[in-house]
């Protein structure tokens, strides 16, 4: 289950990309950037929102529930050390500090 969402979330990351990267810019002149035109109206100064404007909302809402999917996924998943499995060495004695000597002057 894992592995499939996986795949479906790098599938729309890619589908996100190519998406933003097709649409067309705002537009630069300088009217634009001040929001003059005709701003005020119902949809804004674009007018109603294009088909790749409505395929990047969707792909950003699906973007957004795998994300989300994923990571309760992994919160759920029990996780393995291979220290935890080593078993504890028995050492029959502890070990002496070696003896001091005492220094030469």
């Amino acid at each position: 289950m894992y592995s499939a969402m996986l795949a479906l979330h790098i599938g729309v990351c890619f589908t996100i990309i190519i998406v933003v990267l097709l649409q067309a810019g705002k537009g630069s002149d300088i009217g634009a950037a001040f929001g003059g035109g005709s701003s005020q109206t119902l949809f804004g100064s674009r007018g109603p929102q294009s088909f790749l404007g409505k395929m990047t909302t969707a792909t950003a809402i699906l973007f957004m529930l795998t994300s989300l999917f994923l990571a309760t996924l992994s919160s759920k998943k029990k996780s393995s050390s291979v220290i935890l499995n080593q078993p504890i060495a028995q050492d029959a004695a502890p070990k002496e500090a070696p003896a001091a000597t005492p220094e030469a002057k």
